[in-house]
């Protein structure tokens, strides 16, 4: 039997987010952050990758480009199954992408679009409305230590979020990137097939002007497209780790 998955998101909000809202020092006064474990991200088969993460997301997972937008987007799943989450838990010596380590807070356009808000999402299971448990998310009406230290993540984030969307579209203006489909042949004798994603033509990219190149070289970006191809080599652990998790819960494969 063939089974299909695909890399495109679904629903207009951000993955994850259920119910996000903007950060206020006046709604969420009382609120705190509880530790939390990555059950969220446990049906996610691929989420959003930055520039930055490249060369420490390519050792782990194939880096690929979403069909849409040509957005970087590294995938962790053959199917709506995240691999590397077991019981909450995050696989040990495996990279968490900083979009999964961001949540439950973001980013967003003000309505002005002249700056940025804060935005937690309400629904997350870490987030404590009462009581003592957690750490606070504002102390005396002001953002605590913590809170501080997501914004700056955040703003790091959004900053290499821009940086990546330069990157993508100077892909597109390449013309680099061709829509792709990976058909597997499971340990179990199933067949599989991904789609819904593009990587970069290695002819293409070959044949680049050299100006193109130089101006790549100075920018860090030729490094950041061998990254990329080099992490389709990484279907295998996926291969692996679906193998692995079947023979230990078949019924649940």
């Amino acid at each position: 039997m063939t089974q299909k998955t695909t890399t495109k998101p679904t629903g207009s909000l951000p993955i994850f987010y259920v119910t996000p809202e903007p950060l206020s020092s006046e709604r969420h006064a009382n609120w705190r952050m509880k530790e939390g474990d990555m059950t969220f991200a446990a049906k996610a088969a691929c989420v959003p990758l930055m520039l930055s993460e490249f060369a420490i997301a390519s050792r782990d997972f194939p880096v690929l480009f979403a069909e849409a937008n040509a957005a970087p987007i590294t995938l962790l799943g053959l199917e709506a199954d995240n691999l590397f989450v077991e019981n909450g838990r995050w696989a040990e010596d495996v990279y968490i992408p900083a979009y999964v380590r961001r949540y439950p807070f973001t980013m967003v356009r003000a309505n002005d679009a002249n700056g940025f808000v804060m935005v937690i999402d309400a629904a997350s299971d870490r987030i404590a409305r009462d009581g003592d448990e957690g750490v606070a998310l504002f102390e005396d009406g002001q953002p605590s230590a913590f809170t501080r230290q997501v914004v700056t993540f955040c703003e790091h984030f959004h900053a290499d979020a821009l940086a990546t969307e330069a990157f993508s579209a100077a892909l597109k203006t390449q013309n680099l990137l061709i829509d792709r489909r990976a058909d597997i042949t499971l340990p179990d004798g199933g067949k599989m097939g991904v789609n819904g994603f593009q990587v970069i033509d290695r002819d293409r990219f070959a044949t680049l002007d050299d100006a193109v190149v130089l101006d790549w070289h100075r920018k860090g970006w030729l490094a950041l497209v061998h990254f990329h191809l080099a992490s389709l080599d990484r279907f295998q652990n996926l291969m692996h780790r679906r193998a692995a998790r079947q023979m230990l819960s078949p019924k649940a494969a």
